[in-house]
């Protein structure tokens, strides 16, 4: 029998039988801005801020504009540990927010990695939180603690 041929079969019995093979470690989550952005390091606590709402605007008075994955992404779990809340204490944090008056709106939520490189591109306020490996031309990297990442101390994976 030929060897690739068995080898297929050993790897559908063993998927039959229960066992996973061994998954691809996650890749860190960077944090972009859109190009024209001067910003190049955040520390932790200011990304969090700027996360949560209470930060609004860039240095020089541009308004930061929120742009964020769905619930269930790789970005957005990194999102909820960044801000230590769960899905629902995130949606009721951003409804009381809003129905005081102290957000505008609601983070802009993007169904995919591609509408959030376009919404970061066409926003010149927008920050958002992407798989690394997803970042193409036409967005900024933002270090986190002068980290970028890929660094094995990098905060956001």
């Amino acid at each position: 029998m030929n060897k690739s041929i068995a080898g297929l079969i050993l790897v559908w019995l063993a998927i039959c039988a229960g066992v996973r093979p061994a998954v691809a470690q996650v890749s860190d989550v960077a944090v972009v801005v859109n190009s024209n952005n001067p910003a190049v390091t955040l520390s932790l606590g200011e990304l969090r801020k700027i996360f949560s709402g209470e930060k609004r605007t860039w240095p020089g008075g541009s308004t930061i504009k929120l742009i964020v994955r769905t619930p269930g992404t790789h970005e957005r779990l990194v999102l909820m540990k960044l801000l230590g809340m769960s899905e629902g204490e995130y949606k009721q944090y951003w409804t009381t927010q809003v129905f005081r008056g102290e957000a505008s709106s609601e983070p802009v939520v993007v169904f995919s990695n591609g509408m959030e490189k376009e919404a970061v591109v066409a926003i010149p306020g927008a920050i958002a939180l992407m798989e690394a490996r997803d970042v193409k031309f036409g967005i900024r990297v933002v270090k986190v603690d002068g980290l970028a990442p890929g660094s094995p101390a990098y905060p956001l994976h």
